[in-house]
């Protein structure tokens, strides 16, 4: 009977989850930690996201009215409360479709200004591409006229330079032997 005394404890059942302390948070922040604490708590169980809540659209207006109103004489009392309703509504109605239609046309003018935009920076680049291209070429042809200077500088010195070098050889071997006979 030792073990019926605590108040909670049911025999045969292991593994209760532990009480936690009642914590109530002070700031935004805290209570962002306390959830975020609770969520990480079991990682595989599905993180509750809500539902994106729904636009408010207003009813459409009625195809046909029945209880056409009017000033004329005979309408109660009553009527005037029931017409102002109506009218409310149908001033909400007119007010939603100004503003769809300005979000509309602001989300047009935003598309059109980012295709602008990428326009003007397709034409600056492609301006630059070809200012990079043109200074490519400008270094290839310097190089080009370069090696050809130095190639027909180096044909024209080659041509004279080989004459004078035969010159010199049969100059040098004409004035001194490379071996003497008969000397001892």
């Amino acid at each position: 009977m030792a073990a019926h005394t605590q108040k909670n404890n049911k025999p045969g059942k292991t593994g209760a989850k532990e009480s936690q302390p009642l914590i109530i948070p002070k700031t935004p922040a805290e209570e962002q930690r306390l959830k975020l604490e609770r969520l990480m708590r079991n990682p595989e169980k599905v993180a509750p996201i809500p539902d994106r809540l729904k636009e408010w659209k207003p009813r459409a207006p009625p195809e046909f009215v029945r209880d056409v109103m009017g000033s004329s004489a005979g309408a109660g009392s009553g009527e005037f409360h029931v017409y102002r309703h109506l009218r409310r509504r149908e001033y909400q109605r007119q007010d939603f479709l100004d503003k769809m239609a300005e979000v509309q046309d602001k989300d047009q003018e935003y598309l059109e200004k980012l295709e602008q935009n990428k326009r003007a920076a397709d034409e600056r680049t492609a301006k630059r591409r070809k200012k990079r291209e043109k200074l490519k070429q400008r270094k290839l042809m310097a190089k080009k006229a370069k090696l050809e200077d130095k190639n027909k500088k180096d044909d024209a010195d080659s041509s004279s330079d080989g004459s004078e070098e035969e010159e010199k050889e049969t100059e040098d071997d004409a004035e001194a032997p490379s071996f003497i006979m008969g000397r001892k």
